[in-house]
């Protein structure tokens, strides 16, 4: 199967047909182009999205990505995004595998096949050039021919009539001679360029043509060969990043199969729990009785008109009202006083271990300025010491500052580690003065009441109700009560100064009694005297308990 000999008169037609076959190269071309045009649009499209659901950096959205089904989220948007950077790669790889090799390839197709053409004109052109030879030489047989004969004709009408002379006919035998001898003459050049034509007629459709057209074919064949490889290129690119793009998927179920419901659970715990107790049951206060009232755990004994309440500890149900209580909207304090217990002990700790980080980056930077300033005294001719002072200077007044400052954290953490029952127990106080008003009272607290344990709740007026709740202060709840019995007593093992209201100072080896034990929230309730008692951190003391004592509970 040859073009060469199959189509050796379809010159026009194959003309044709290989400029078809070099635009449907370029088309692939476009195509691929566009593909990659595509590609990186896409990419281009899952980077932003991804970057779009980013957390914000020091923004609430970044503490949200500790739940479990946060930070899978977070995977996902990840893996997106290396997701799309392989969309890239089969821009890139379509673009340096394909797009640039086919350009390259398209232009020398061009050339060759204008070569091969070029040399299918110019033998198309030799042999009409030998044809219009032939046709020439043969016209000019022809004449010759005629003209012999009419020569011949005239010399033998001249011969047969007796009244020409004789010169008259030899004359014209001479003429029909030179005739006669210039058709010959015309016949030999006939059949010389007839046989010249015939020979340059077997070498163009037998070798020339054949020669030009197999190489047509040839150019033909690896154009095609080379489509269909470029076809095979642009599947082996997508093959090829299809494993990454598989690690990506499974990257994404990883993270899903990662979510913890538990764990987010718990975290949504620590998050918002306050360490407060919930509120015990208000107790039925009896208005019928004109008499004065038992004192009870959780209410108050005087009447309205009085100035001073008579709270109680040690009832079971503490009044705290914590979770209806609205918040201080004023400014964060320093110390965090305005969150509950369990709440500012976490941002106390979050602020001492950031201190601390700073307060290491700044031994780290002294570190390394002592280090040059070592090494200019060992070479002057590198610097002068001198000038690394002043800021050897203020990187360690920086770390004081810090050490200061963490000290005053650190000092604030430890108070609330403990849990002050001052935040809990004037709650359920003042529970109990809001018990000893009047039924309208009663019935607005929800709205009306803001108690302040450590700054962090505040005293408003309800909107619904004008009674006012005077502040109350731990020192007051000892003023007319009947004291406690001891129930053993106990050894302060470390110094405590009592600022907060309801605590004690003790200082260290001191001996005091114990008059209600650790109820679970991390303070004890101690006596130095009959008018001097308070609440002291239990891991400050060595409590030592009666057994005897009602109630006691024996450890140390």
């Amino acid at each position: 199967m040859s073009w060469g000999t199959e189509l050796w008169d379809q010159f026009d037609n194959l003309e044709k047909h290989t400029q078809w076959g070099i635009d449907i190269l370029e088309k692939y071309i476009k195509f691929v182009k566009e593909r990659t045009e595509i590609e990186l649009s896409y990419a281009k499209q899952l980077r932003n999205l991804s970057k779009k659901y980013q957390p914000k950096k020091n923004s609430k959205e970044e503490e949200e990505y500790r739940y479990t089904a946060c930070q899978a989220f977070l995977s996902t948007l990840n893996e997106m995004n290396d997701y799309a950077g392989q969309h890239e790669v089969i821009s890139e790889n379509l673009t340096s595998k394909i797009i640039a090799g086919l350009a390259r390839y398209v232009q020398e197709l061009k050339q060759e096949r204008k070569s091969h053409f070029h040399d299918g004109r110019k033998a198309q052109q030799h042999i009409e050039t030998c044809w219009k030879q032939l046709e020439s030489s043969k016209r000019r047989f022809e004449r010759e021919c005629k003209e012999a004969d009419r020569a011949q004709q005239y010399f033998e009408k001249m011969d047969a009539d007796i009244n020409v002379t004789k010169a008259d006919v030899e004359k014209a035998r001479q003429q029909a001679q030179l005739r006669h001898q210039m058709a010959e003459d015309s016949k030999a050049d006939y059949s010389s360029i007839l046989q010249k034509f015939n020979h340059e007629q077997r070498e163009y459709y037998y070798t020339h043509i054949p020669t030009i057209f197999q190489q047509i074919q040839e150019m033909e064949e690896r154009r095609i060969v080379r489509l269909g490889e470029s076809m095979k290129t642009y599947a082996e690119v997508d093959r090829q990043v299809t494993p990454i793009i598989g690690k990506c998927l499974d990257g994404i179920v990883k993270a899903a199969e990662a979510i913890d419901q538990k764990n987010d659970s718990q975290l949504v715990i620590e998050a918002y729990k306050s360490g407060f107790e919930p509120p015990g049951d208000i107790e039925f206060e009896d208005y019928t009785q004109p008499m004065k009232r038992t004192v009870s755990e959780n209410s108050l004994s005087n009447s309205r008109g009085e100035g001073k309440a008579e709270p109680k500890f040690g009832g079971k149900a503490k009044g705290k009202l914590w979770p209806f209580i609205k918040k201080n909207k004023g400014s964060t304090p320093e110390d965090f006083s305005n969150l509950p217990p369990e709440q500012r002990r976490k941002k106390l700790q979050q602020k001492v271990d950031e201190l601390n980080k700073d307060i290491q980056k700044e031994v780290d930077q002294r570190d390394a300025i002592t280090k040059m300033k070592d090494v200019y005294l060992k070479n002057p001719q590198m610097g002068d010491p001198a000038s690394l002072d002043h800021k050897l200077a203020e990187v360690n007044q920086n770390i004081e500052k810090l050490r200061l400052e963490a000290q005053k954290f650190e000092a604030w953490l430890a108070e609330v580690e403990g849990r002050l029952p001052a935040r809990g127990e004037q709650a359920r106080r003042q529970s109990g003065l809001y018990d000893a008003q009047s039924a309208p009272a009663v019935n607005n607290c929800a709205q009306a009441r803001e108690s302040s344990p450590d700054g962090s709740y505040t005293e408003e007026q309800s909107q619904e109700s004008e009674v006012k709740v005077p502040a109350m202060d731990f020192d007051d709840e000892f003023d007319d009560e009947e004291p406690l019995p001891a129930i053993g007593t106990c050894k302060a093992l470390y110094t405590f100064d009592g600022q907060n209201e309801g605590t004690i100072s003790v200082v260290e080896g001191e001996t005091l009694y114990v008059i209600e034990e650790d109820k679970g929230d991390g303070w004890t309730r101690i006596r130095r005297s009959e008018d001097e008692e308070g609440y002291v951190p239990t891991s400050y003391v060595e409590v030592y308990l009666d057994k005897n004592a009602k109630g006691a509970k024996t450890y140390i």
